[in-house]
């Protein structure tokens, strides 16, 4: 295995140096140690890395507050969202604002949904709340594994994985998260498919800079990774924003530039599931689901051309949006099956999945 370390002391100290001078920093009020509990780790626990912030100093948001879109002038048109939709509702979660929170903790009919993000490996996906029974809300450790966040729950005390998605280390260890569906895109193209959302506000009670990106050019700089990761990748850039799949500790990556700026379907296979994969890099969005219907029906699909969010077309005439929803013909109300996915950058994928593989035409 690779480890890379770049100037990781140098920066840290930079970072929280800058934060305990603002108000608008990163550390936060409350800051404690990050919490370590006994039982041992389904990581090495030598890899757990301390952020610098403590735990809860980047604050986890409960009960956030949002606004209607048409009275949203904090978002431009290329800023990148996070975006959820269950029946009616529909929600827009600014980057912006997750770069500053990295949990947003929420609840949309009867759903409970924790909406985590890591700025540190642009990774974002939502978890349900409500773990063996019991409703919890996740907060942020302040430790990293691999350069990304390691949430824990309120409830139990016990730390969790983004992007291995699982508890890994207190009494819920080995337990696995249960995945919602979001779609990451720009706010121009969700604008324009859902202009009935809701988003979040800026009204979070936290005094934050929320237009500004508070890593500097971390996003841009593929030789500035903040902290060691066990593996690395030279197939491609380390900050490339990548499609991941992820099944049974495997994963198989889809890159924009395999779609072209019309909508693009790719039919795969992996893992021994029938797979269809839709994007645009143009309107910077990639989803992907499960080929096999509920009845055992395997679809084929083409795409749809200027029908937002309308993405996917099957071979009997029923039409899909980006969450995978029939809207027309004859399997309207239907729902396709998700991937376990999201998008992240190429360097976290490597290193948490060394034997990935990168889908080629």
């Amino acid at each position: 295995m690779k480890y890379l370390t770049i100037n990781t002391g140098i920066i840290v100290c930079a970072l929280l140096i800058q934060s305990c001078n603002d108000d608008n920093g990163l550390i936060g009020s409350g800051g404690t140690s990050p919490n370590t509990n006994s039982g041992g780790w389904l990581i090495p626990e030598n890899e757990v890395r301390d952020g610098g912030p403590g735990k809860d100093g980047i604050p986890a948001l409960t009960n956030p507050d949002f606004k209607a879109l048409s009275k949203t002038d904090y978002v431009s048109d290329n800023d990148l969202i996070l975006g959820f939709k269950s029946g009616v509702n529909v929600k827009a979660y600014p980057h912006d604002i997750l770069d500053w929170h990295e949990i947003i903790n929420d609840e949309i009919g009867n759903i409970k949904i924790a909406v985590t993000y890591c700025p540190l490996t642009g990774t974002g996906i939502g978890w349900d709340r409500e773990i063996n029974g019991t409703v919890t809300t996740f907060g942020v450790s302040g430790l990293l594994y691999n350069s990304n966040l390691i949430p824990y729950d309120r409830e139990s005390n016990s730390n969790w994985s983004q992007m291995r998605l699982d508890c890994v280390n207190g009494s819920l260890k080995g337990t696995k998260a249960k995945n919602y569906t979001l779609v990451e895109t720009t706010w121009g193209t969700w604008k324009e498919m859902y202009p009935e959302s809701s988003v979040l506000s800026t009204s979070t009670g936290y005094s934050r800079s929320y237009g500004r990106y508070p890593y500097g050019s971390y996003r841009t700089n593929n030789s500035y990774i903040i902290f060691p990761v066990s593996n690395t990748d030279s197939r491609i850039e380390n900050k490339e924003r990548v499609h991941g799949i992820i099944d049974d500790g495997k994963v198989k990556t889809y890159r924009f530039n395999l779609f072209s700026d019309s909508t693009t379907v790719i039919t795969d296979t992996f893992n021994d599931n029938e797979i269809v994969v839709a994007g645009s890099e143009e309107i910077n969005i990639i989803v992907s689901f499960l080929r096999k219907t509920g009845d055992g029906t395997l679809l084929e699909f083409h795409p749809v051309q200027n029908q937002l969010p309308v993405i996917l077309e099957d071979n009997e005439g029923s039409k899909w949006d980006v969450f995978g929803m029939a809207v027309e013909g004859p399997r309207e109300g239907e729902q396709l099956t998700p991937t376990i996915s999201m998008i992240g950058y190429w360097f976290a994928w490597a290193a948490f999945y060394p034997d990935l593989t990168i889908y080629a035409e």
